[in-house]
This record gives C-alpha cells, structure tokens and sequence, in this order.
C-alpha cells in the first residue's frame, strides 16, 4: 500500500508498505538480472550500499535456473538469501529487446530462445505463473514495448491488447495467489500504461488500465530512443492521469539528471541497468560529475572516487588504484566501480527524500541538475 506523505509540486515524499517490508520513495530499485548485480554485488552487499529493493529479470530466470527451481528454493529471496522487498519484471520487454526472435499474437508471444534457440511461449497467464514461482513481492502486468517512433495505428493496436492482457493478469494473479504452495500469497501486481509517443494513446490507455485498480502504475516504454525532452513530456501527459493514491514507476530510467526531472514530474520509483553497466566500464558517478577512471589524471591521484562520498570504496580505496584495476583487467575494478555507483544512487535517492522532508527540493533540484550530468 502507497501511503502520500508529502507534497513539493508535483514530487512525492511517500513509502510503499509490503509484505517484505515498507521502502522510503523516491527509490531506485538495484537490478539483478539474472538473480545477481552484474559486478560480483551479492545480497550481503546491497544492504550495505543502501537498497531497498531488488528488481529480477523474469525472461532470464525462466530460461536459468527455471523458475520451478527458483521455487523449490523458497522463490528469490530464499534463493539469493536478500531479504527485502523485490520486484519482478514480466518478460515483456524482451518482447521489445528480442524482436528478431519473437512473433505477437492475442495470446501471447513466440519467443526463440537468445541462449540456445528454444522455442519458447509467454503469455499474460505465463507471465504471471513464473512471477509467482520466482515469489517476488511486486510482479510485473505482461506488455508489450513498442519502439519510438512506431506507426500510430501499430501503438494504438497494441495499447488495446496491453488493456486485455492486464485484465488477465488480474483474474491469474488472483489464482495464483491462492495456490496452496504459493512463495507469496500476497504478491503485489502493477500496470504498465504504454502509447509510444503518442499524448492521446497515452491518456487513453492510463484511463483503461487505472479502473482495473492494480496495486501500483508503471510509465513503460520510455527510454528507449527518443529524446529525453520527449520523454519528460510524455510524464507531463501521463502523470495527472495517474491515481494520486498509488505508486508510480518509471521503467528503465535513467541518469541522476533523468531522476530528479522525473521525480520534478511526480514519479516515485525507478530501475536502470545503467549505473551497473557503465561502473564496468570504468564511468563512474560522483557529486562532482562523472569520472571516465581510464584518464590519465587519475594514474597518480589519492583521493576517492567522490570526496563527498562515505560508501565502502571511497572510504578505502584511491582514484590511483581503481584506475590501475581497470588498466589491468582486474575483475575487482568493476566490483569496486559497481558498488560506488550503486551507492551513489541508492544515497542520491536519500537526499531527494530528506529535501522533501524539509521542504527545500526545488533548491536541491536546482543546485543538482546541471552538476549531476556533467562529465569531469
């Protein structure tokens, strides 16, 4: 349950109460693909990097282990031994990601396999069958992720089939949470409004989705190629369709810069496998901008990645030393660049809250916005 503790503009200071446990948002969720951080972050290391909450890939954790295996496990939080509250996405992206190897219909998608070409079937009612087995606290409604630009008609299309497979996500989350062997009895369901870049597809398909009163709303296909202004406005567009009494989530998003405009436009929760996937190759992010470790400047330099930073590799380690990681393939590099990025969003989300707090976000949005992007 979403509870709306305070009010700057249009961004939120709330908390969204699970059965695992209650989270602070804004929040960013850490991604964990493949039931792991790409980095060598485990469970242990999430609590100390501040998460709040893990977020799995359902695509991938159906193909390996299976999720009959991640069930006779005690789902993901028995499996990975993170005892927090996790949210599972519902494979719906791969529909986007995967469209050479995928064909759409009513009842589902036609998947092959990107491991090793099996043909593989998901629907809104599989979808949610292997959420369930995974057991997460939050399961993902089965969508589809239309690229920008696409044909209006092709969106408006599948916007429709989006409405129709909520619906059945509904009546088969309801079933399988009365199963006696459920993980998760209480597993929480969102829907996620799609439209491309289309306002009126947008509106429209926001007001189909919110009467199925669904536990949360996700803001899908965004990011994934058009310009960021086109994004920020589509959130303009959406947001006041949105029910104020429900969280709202932003997929895939995005930069420090992305998520304070978001968060400027009401958005209250987020995932990006940015932050990991750009601390593996040396971009790292700090309070003064972001750091490229593979600079020459950094060969001989003590100081921490972030001065202004207290997590566990700032407080240990020098500039001079991850570079000399990096420089030499060490798989610590990427594990220590990892951990500071997470860090320095899942902190970045904490004082955004407190500015809340403390009625003082429009000073801090203002003071943040042009830093946080800026390359050093």
């Amino acid at each position: 349950m979403y509870t709306l503790i305070k009010q700057s503009g249009k961004a939120r200071l709330g908390k969204f109460e699970t059965v695992h446990g209650t989270f602070k948002t804004p929040a960013f969720m850490n991604v964990a693909t493949c039931a792991a951080i790409k980095g060598a972050l485990s469970a242990n290391d999430l609590k100390e990097i501040r998460c709040q909450v893990m977020l799995c890939n359902t695509y991938h954790l159906h193909l390996r282990p299976g999720n009959k295996t991640v069930h006779t496990m005690g789902g993901l939080r028995g499996f990975t031994g993170w005892q927090g509250p996790v949210l599972t996405d519902s494979g719906g992206f791969q529909v986007f990601s995967l469209a050479s190897l995928r064909k759409i219909t009513e009842e589902g998608v036609n998947f092959s396999s990107h491991i090793d070409g099996k043909k593989i079937f998901m629907g809104p009612e599989e979808s949610i069958q292997i959420q369930s087995d995974l057991g997460s606290t939050i399961a993902m409604a089965f969508d589809e992720c239309v690229k920008n630009p696409s044909p209006y008609e092709y969106v408006k299309a599948s916007c429709e089939r989006t409405t129709r497979w909520l619906a059945r996500c509904c009546d088969e989350i309801k079933r399988q949470n009365s199963r006696p062997d459920a993980v998760n009895p209480n597993q929480l369901l969102f829907g996620i409004n799609q439209g491309g870049t289309y306002k009126d597809l947008r509106i429209e398909h926001m007001r189909q989705i919110r009467d199925l009163d669904c536990d949360g709303y996700a803001i899908g296909g965004l990011a994934v190629g058009e310009p960021a202004e086109v994004m920020y406005d589509i959130i303009e567009t959406v947001e006041p369709e949105m029910p104020a009494n429900k969280i709202r989530y932003l997929m895939g998003v995005g930069t420090p810069v992305n998520i304070l405009e978001a968060v400027h436009r009401g958005v209250d929760l987020f995932d990006c496998v940015m932050p990991s996937r750009n601390a593996r190759h040396g971009h790292v992010f700090t309070s003064e901008g972001i750091r490229n470790m593979a600079n020459a400047k950094y060969e001989c330099d003590p100081l921490p990645l972030d001065p202004n930073c207290d997590c566990p590799v700032c407080r240990n380690f020098s500039r001079s030393y991850i570079r000399h990681l990096f420089k030499s393939g060490e798989m610590l590099a990427m594990r220590l660049a990892v951990m500071h990025n997470l860090y320095f969003y899942n902190a970045l989300m904490e004082k955004i809250r407190e500015s809340l707090e403390n009625d003082a976000f429009e000073s801090f949005y203002n003071e943040n916005i042009e830093i946080l992007g800026k390359r050093i």
